[in-house]
């Protein structure tokens, strides 16, 4: 008889969480697996960055980039869900 492998648990979402590697809210180990964001109850799936207990995602403002080619972003505030897919 073969037991079945238990999948590993998967890590505690961060209140605070940034897709930019370079920013101290990375964590690496959440960007393995698929993340979902709701924002006032909608689904985004243009969030750079958030904050759960601020209530605050940052979006890119359309197309518009900074000098060094960065898209510019914009915070909106409101409640905001993180959950895993």
């Amino acid at each position: 008889m073969t037991e079945a492998n238990p999948l590993p648990p998967l890590p505690p979402l961060p209140d605070h969480l940034s897709t930019d590697p370079r920013s101290p809210h990375h964590v690496a180990a959440v960007f393995e697996h698929d993340i979902g964001i709701r924002f006032n109850d909608k689904e985004r799936l243009d969030v750079e960055e958030y904050c759960i207990s601020e209530g605050w995602i940052k979006v890119p403002a359309g197309k518009t980039v900074d000098r060094k080619g960065k898209p510019l972003l914009i915070k909106l505030k409101g409640r905001v869900e993180a959950f895993y897919r």
